[in-house]
């Protein structure tokens, strides 16, 4: 993975326990004139650690982010692809796609003409080609496809991802999301919709989840990818096993273009679904990575989801944090940094915090792990993503205990 928090699993999780933030001032264009000038951007990222230079500059941001996860993940994997490639497939999601590459391309378009657009701009821009640059860096050939569902993407990336391993379709999927929107159509677009925090003094503390004070969301990016094979075929090959899926639900709510379901029931039945699929009560979750955006509405109507679909008693027994305080909102790749995030709390026994939590809001009155990482041991652990439209994800994760912490 490589986001605001760092460029790599290890280096991201000890930043977040240790409830670093990963908001300053934007560095990728001049943002002193926009209404918000600050977000939670990749620091020092070098794509040319992990793709071919020539090959880098034919990608868009997004893509980048997203090789470098794969190859990450590759590495840790251990599986060797050229060996069974046609069984080995991607599922990638991403919200938006190469917006700086189609803002570059229509900044070209009307500055030199139409004579002077790069050939590659539309290979840049389209969505489906952070799947599709995956595949051809790690030379997969099995099945390969591209979610485009807002904030949601990625959760249904890993979702879908395994329905393919349990339709016999492949063995093996690299399932993630990654988003690069931090660009000036990005934060003009989403400033213009009162999204965003404009705490423009105070970038680091700007994204508080469930805190009386919230605003907004701080716009954040980032790439995450994930391993997902079937059991007997990683037991056969000796993987190191971190987690099993057990569950995935979706859902949509039919609402509105960007608020969430006034009564919860839609996004509850997501995580009921998950819950179901996993064959699991909700009495036996140990953690929760919620959505969380820091949205005043968001986050007070995620609260009641969680209580619809788990029981007030439930819901209040679990822990709840939302690690946007740290990431920002990655939009297309959140669900996959919180699945990683999720599955890393039940191997680890360490729940990380939602920090920024100072102030109690009425509407929000759940466990949600206050600014301190804590220590439990957990072996189950649900992770939601909701997005504009109405989607709806959840995924459910256990710990394999006999893999290696």
């Amino acid at each position: 993975m490589v986001t605001p928090l760092g460029n790599d699993v290890e280096t991201t999780w000890s930043a977040l326990l240790a409830g670093e933030s990963g908001a300053a001032d934007i560095r990728q264009f001049d943002a002193s004139e926009f209404p918000v000038h600050f977000a939670c951007e990749l620091k020092d990222f070098d794509p040319s650690a992990w793709i071919d230079y020539k090959q880098a500059r034919r990608m868009d941001r997004f893509a980048q982010m997203v090789v470098a996860a794969a190859r990450q993940a590759e590495a840790d994997s251990g599986i060797q692809i050229e060996r069974e490639a046609a069984r080995i497939g991607a599922s990638i999601a991403t919200g938006i796609g190469g917006l700086g590459a189609f803002q570059d391309c229509y900044q070209t378009l009307m500055d030199r003409g139409p004579d002077r657009v790069n050939p590659f701009s539309i290979s840049a821009i389209i969505p489906n080609m952070g799947a599709g640059w995956v595949s051809m860096e790690l030379g997969t050939r099995g099945p390969l496809s591209s979610q485009c569902t807002a904030c949601a993407a990625s959760n249904m990336a890993i979702g879908e991802g395994a329905d393919a391993i349990r339709l016999g379709r492949a063995d093996v999927m690299f399932c993630g999301g990654t988003e690069a929107g931090i660009t000036r159509v990005g934060i003009a677009g989403f400033g213009a919709m009162r999204a965003l925090s404009r705490r423009n003094s105070d970038p680091q503390g700007a994204s508080r989840p469930f805190d009386a004070g919230r605003d907004g969301f701080v716009m954040g990016e980032a790439g995450a990818v994930v391993v997902l094979e079937e059991l007997e075929h990683a037991k056969a090959r000796g993987a190191r096993i971190y987690t099993e899926l057990m569950g995935y639900g979706v859902s949509s709510d039919a609402n509105h273009i960007t608020e969430p379901d006034p009564t919860g029931e839609n996004p509850a039945r997501a995580m009921t679904m998950a819950l179901r699929d996993a064959g699991i009560d909700a009495s036996e979750i140990g953690y929760i990575n919620a959505h969380g955006t820091s949205t005043p509405l968001g986050d007070a109507s995620e609260t009641r989801v969680l209580k619809l679909a788990l029981g007030e008693e439930n819901a209040r027994r679990i822990p709840v944090s939302s690690t946007k305080g740290a990431t920002g909102h990655c939009l297309g790749a959140a669900g996959a940094v919180e699945a990683i995030f999720t599955i890393l709390a039940t191997n680890r026994g360490v729940l990380p915090p939602t920090i920024n939590y100072e102030v109690e809001d009425p509407t929000c009155d759940l466990d949600y792990i206050p600014n301190e990482a804590r220590e439990s041991e957990i072996s189950v652990g649900l992770s939601n993503s909701f997005g504009f439209g109405g989607h709806n994800a959840c995924v459910v994760f256990r710990r394999h205990d006999e893999g290696a912490k």
